[in-house]
């Protein structure tokens, strides 16, 4: 099989509004194979001095260079022979050109470019676009300023009203002045109501009739007076033209109206797109809304060509573009298929801004998506990390002093006292404790980072709580409690909350010398528990990464943890549906609170509490 060639597309350009038209068009058939070549060309005339480029050529460069093609800039009197040339040059599989914006007589008289190029074009394809300012197009695209019973009645009024106005008059015999003024009068109303040329029509039969009835020698059309002629031709003129300033500011407002239209669609656009982090959903919503539609489907395009489903909005969405009443340009990034009704030329403009802002919104949900999995993937890495100093020193740590203490234990030829061998097993103990409280901590963060938690719920007292919790520590007897007796239980994890208050307190003596307070009380239905302690303290700049998995922070002693406590107690907390939060002690210290919701306290039956 021998491999087909790339395609090398040259787009033939005027600086003309059509010129985007054409360039997004070459790069979807560009796009369609490998290794496509996209070549913007604009033939400048020769003119001493060099010619002034048009006003919208510097757009289309850039559009160009955009779409990932390359622009060129070419000097030849005859600009299609330039074009071809250039093709040929490059080994061009295609020419692609806009249908040409000159008029039908003047195309009659000389061929145009886009003429010249298929004539002579040869072996080279050349493919012509129509586009909205094409020769005829504008006029059948602009806006008309009446509805279609409007025109109907005034194409009426304007035939039969100059008859019935001419047998009004004639039965009341008018002067020639005020006859002329009425005909005049009834042009403008047809103006008024049917456009510019019902009104034309009806300045014309109006001075027939004028003429034919009013004007001497009556009943002819020969005009015997040079002034009754220029009258006559007068009344013409000045009817059209009152004809022609009606009609121009009827079209006037409703091209105002338009623009107010699209300018009021793309402020919606753009609120929509401030307001919302990913909108589009809301976006298709918004589509619908403005124009009308019934359904809308979001297709992306890939790099091999293919579409994707998005989203689709609506009732009975479409597919396919063949299955679609409007459908964008296949060469962008984003398409969209609408169902409904089809879309004059000022509605697809707007319609091409939301195309745009999609592909925007596009884009940026598929950043944030990968930047989510970057934060995942950068917080897994610093974990392993943290995991491995954590088995590689304060794992290790506890299992030396367990295997010295029983290395010395075993020493054959060393007889220890009663005494001794009771410090080395309390030693023993004591690092098996820490070894387990860290294995704990790990299985526990595990859990809560897999949402493997558990809870069995049940009402429980805060003080049995306090009591559990404290008698698992081995300094246990540094803590001073303030318990009110009328403290409100709470529907918790009884083992989960153990955890908690031990973690919370041991966490309190590891770093400070002196004594560690816990107290509690309630406040708006929420029983709150707090672990006071008078240490070092936490910068409030450093409070969030107290309860990050493996953080230590500077002032930590040596040999506290792997820094699982908190974060394993607020992890517990939370899935308990309280709160663990951290503020300053007075005079100096970190305090510890846990918020959790009270269970209401039962009110007493009236016959309890009346004493026999």
């Amino acid at each position: 099989m021998v491999p087909m060639s790339p395609e090398r597309i040259v787009v033939a350009l005027t600086g003309g509004p059509e010129g985007e038209v054409l360039l997004r068009r070459a790069a979807g058939i560009a796009g369609r194979g490998a290794g496509g070549e996209l070549h913007s060309v604009y033939v400048a005339r020769p003119a001493p001095g060099g010619a002034p480029d048009p006003p919208g050529l510097a757009r289309l460069r850039a559009l160009t260079e955009e779409l990932g093609g390359t622009h060129h800039a070419l000097v030849g009197a005859d600009p299609a022979q330039a074009v071809l040339d250039y093709a040929r040059g490059i080994d061009a599989t295609q020419v692609v050109v806009g249908v040409s914006r000159r008029s039908r007589l003047a195309a009659a008289v000389r061929a145009g470019v886009s003429d010249r190029l298929v004539a002579d074009s040869g072996d080279i394809d050349v493919l012509m676009v129509s586009h909205p300012y094409a020769r005829g197009a504008a006029d059948a695209q602009r806006p008309s300023a009446l509805s279609g019973p409007r025109r109907l009645g005034g194409w009426a009024l304007g035939l039969a009203g100059p008859v019935l106005l001419t047998a009004v008059l004639d039965a009341t015999r008018s002067v020639p002045t005020i006859q002329a003024l009425a005909y005049l009068a009834l042009t403008v109303l047809v103006a008024l109501v049917g456009g510019l040329w019902p009104a034309v029509a009806a300045a014309l039969v109006g001075s027939l009739l004028l003429n034919y009835f009013f004007t001497p020698p009556l009943h002819t059309l020969s005009v015997a007076d040079l002034e009754n002629v220029v009258a006559l031709v007068l009344f013409l003129v000045v009817a059209v033209s009152v004809a022609s300033v009606v009609d121009a500011a009827a079209r006037r407002s409703v091209q105002a109206d338009l623009a107010r239209r699209e300018a009021d669609s793309l402020s919606r656009l753009n609120r929509a797109l401030l307001r919302t982090r990913h909108g589009v959903d809301e976006l298709l919503d918004l589509v619908l809304e403005t124009f009308s539609m019934t359904a809308v489907t979001l297709l992306r395009s890939g790099p091999d060509g293919t579409s994707t489903r998005v989203a689709t909005r609506g009732d009975r969405p479409p597919l396919d573009p063949r299955d679609a009443d409007v459908a964008t340009d296949a060469g962008e990034p984003v398409v969209l298929l609408l169902r409904g009704r089809t879309l004059p030329p000022h509605d697809l403009r707007v319609l091409g801004a939301f195309v745009t802002h999609l592909a925007v919104v596009l884009d940026r949900e598929e950043l944030a998506v990968q930047a989510a999995a970057a934060d995942r993937l950068e917080q897994g890495n610093r974990l392993r990390t943290a995991l491995l100093a954590a088995v590689s020193h304060d794992l290790r740590t506890p299992l030396a002093g367990i295997k010295a203490a029983v290395s010395t234990l075993r020493t054959p030829d060393v007889r220890w006292t009663a005494d001794d061998q009771g410090e080395l097993l309390a030693a023993i103990e004591d690092s098996a404790d820490r070894l387990g409280a860290i294995i704990a901590n790990l299985l526990d963060l595990s859990r809560l980072q897999t949402g493997g938690v558990t809870l069995v719920p049940d009402v429980v007292g805060l003080e049995d709580v306090v009591s559990r919790a404290l008698s698992g520590l081995a300094e246990g007897d540094r803590v001073q409690l303030d318990l009110p007796d009328d403290l409100p239980a709470v529907r918790v994890d009884a083992g989960l909350l153990d955890r908690v208050v031990a973690n919370l307190v041991d966490n309190a003596l590891r770093h400070t010398d002196a004594g560690v307070q816990v107290d509690s009380g309630v406040t708006d239905g929420r029983a709150w528990l707090r672990v006071v302690d008078h240490g070092p303290g936490v910068r409030a700049a450093d409070r969030a990464a107290l309860f990050e998995p493996f953080q230590r922070l500077g002032d930590a002693p040596a040999g506290a943890g792997v820094g699982l406590g908190l974060a394993v107690a607020r992890g517990l907390t939370e899935a308990m549906g309280g709160t663990l939060t951290a503020s300053d002690t007075p005079g100096g210290g970190l305090t510890m609170t846990v918020s959790l919701p009270a269970v209401p306290t039962p009110r007493p039956l009236l016959h309890e509490l009346v004493q026999p």
